[in-house]
């Protein structure tokens, strides 16, 4: 394998690219209108505009992706995550092309990608399930009768579903049929699949995750958990690896019973299966993600071990390079979206330019960015502008160097979820671990985020990001004055306009 296309933008991009480099591969950014002055554009070997803003009209073009990958002799294709990374279309297009497609097999995605085929296939190996339909909802009379026999409140969830798109909550026989008619027209609005399925409604319990790998000869390991209960809208905020509340013996068989679904449908590559787990800790199966995702990174600072650099390797056919006796669990991290939201307006995206943007350093501190200072947040995409992530030796040692981080992390022009992420942190309820999916809802109100001492801060901050700037500046003049003479030459091209 000497060059990887990689489909899609921003951090995830850069983040694929760099392991690509130090492996010395090539690699190849598709980007859109929108996206031609981003950092991934300039970092790639090659880089082709194939389209406009928007999307479908770009990013989701999966013809023109693999056209693009053809013609500059790329020998595989990284999907990232979101875009076309869970499209079982999409990979076995890429595979019938001859290329390689650097995540599991169409099957694997198809089986996994309805929540309904995903659950059959992981009971047929005893992995624990909430109580529920296995098919989806036909007679509506008939399915009243299995609620009341689960017992209320009960989900009706989209199949085809995921970002809690046609989900409902039903607490009573008589909203049952609206709450049903309600969710099936949001996901046939969503997903093109007006299919749902119910569950028993697991009312306060944690969003917990375990991160597997697995390769095309039958070696499967898990990499431990992933605490990811902090969310809005369904969306995860801030992730910690290891969980604070697991034992070392419900971490074995949860990890034991995300290999089991990972067997069910044959995977390979990077997966994660999703568990809801009550405050008794017994943990019933929720879904798979067939791709990296996002915080993937916390597992990485625990484990040491590079997760694209893995799939990369599973999917040029070599074996997994550790088992499961090699894993170990050193120290804790933490990592928080920064994302261009208003935590003081319900979390609603905000959009406009980043007049400054200085991100932290020092030790234990990661930051995955797709951004530089002067760009523009576009409307078009996930407002995600990078995640920050802290590690340290105890979790409270990385709670602290977060809160360090968030301190040094300037931003100026849009609101993010910064100071959230300082205060939610320090909430007695995150701070002892007795949390759970509803801690926004219980303990947040955004007036938490307008107490005294903001101003200071902010002047403080404004200063400090002042004196940056003028010293970038000027290193940066020094740079250009020094390069002068030089040819000017770019090391990288753009193959089409």
């Amino acid at each position: 394998m000497n060059k990887i296309l990689v489909a899609n933008r921003g951090e995830i991009a850069m983040r694929v690219m760099r392991t690509a480099r130090e492996m010395g591969i090539k690699t190849v950014a598709v980007y859109s209108e929108a996206d031609r002055n981003m950092p991934f554009v300039r970092y790639a070997d090659e880089a082709v505009c194939i389209g406009p803003a928007p999307s479908s009209q770009s990013y989701l073009r999966a013809d023109k992706i693999i056209e693009v990958a053809k013609e500059l002799g790329a020998d595989a294709i990284h999907p990232g995550y979101g875009f076309l990374s869970e499209n079982a279309s999409f990979s076995k297009a890429v595979s019938d092309a001859g290329l390689i497609f650097i995540g599991p097999s169409a099957h694997s995605i198809e089986v996994m990608g309805s929540k309904i085929g995903a659950k059959q296939a992981a009971k047929k190996f005893n992995v624990p399930m909430v109580p529920g339909t296995e098919e989806p909802l036909k007679d509506v009379n008939q399915a009243r009768e299995i609620a009341r026999s689960i017992g209320y409140p009960i989900l009706v969830k989209a199949s085809a579903g995921g970002g809690g798109k046609g989900m409902r909550v039903v607490n009573t026989d008589e909203e049952f049929d609206d709450q049903v008619r309600a969710a099936r027209s949001e996901a046939l609005s969503s997903f093109g699949n007006d299919d749902v399925f119910i569950e028993k409604y697991v009312g306060s319990p944690k969003h917990i995750e375990i991160q597997l790998m697995g390769d095309q000869h039958g070696n499967y390991v898990y990499l431990f958990e992933r605490e990811c209960s902090v969310q809005r809208r369904h969306q995860k905020l801030i992730e910690e690896a290891p969980s604070s509340c697991l034992t070392p013996d419900v971490r074995k068989a949860m990890g034991e019973c995300a290999i089991a679904a990972a067997r069910s449908c044959n995977y390979y590559g990077a997966g994660t299966v999703e568990f809801l787990v009550d405050e008794n800790l017994n943990f019933y199966f929720l879904e798979m993600n067939t791709r990296l995702q996002v915080e993937h990174c916390v597992t990485e600072m625990i484990t040491g071990i590079d997760l694209v650099k893995e799939q990369i390797n599973v999917a040029r056919g070599e074996k997994l390079s550790f088992t499961q006796e090699d894993l170990k669990i050193h120290g804790h991290a933490i990592e928080l979206r920064v994302c261009a939201e208003d935590p003081l307006n319900n979390f609603l995206p905000d959009t406009g330019k980043l007049e400054m943007y200085q991100p932290p350093k020092g030790p234990g501190v990661r930051v995955d960015d797709g951004y530089e200072e002067g760009m523009d947040i576009p409307i078009f995409y996930d407002p995600m502008i990078s995640k920050l992530i802290a590690y340290a030796g105890t979790r409270d040692e990385a709670i602290d160097r977060l809160c360090r981080a968030i301190d040094e992390y300037y931003i100026k022009g849009i609101k993010t979820t910064l100071q959230f992420g300082k205060w939610a942190v320090n909430v007695e309820a995150f701070r002892s671990g007795n949390f759970d999916t509803k801690f926004i809802e219980k303990y947040y109100k955004p007036e938490y985020l307008q107490g005294e001492g903001n101003e200071e801060e902010e002047i403080a901050a404004l200063l400090s990001a002042f004196a940056w700037h003028q010293a970038s500046s000027a290193r940066q003049a020094n740079t250009k004055s020094t390069s002068a003479s030089g040819s000017g030459r770019s090391k990288w091209k753009l193959s089409r306009s």
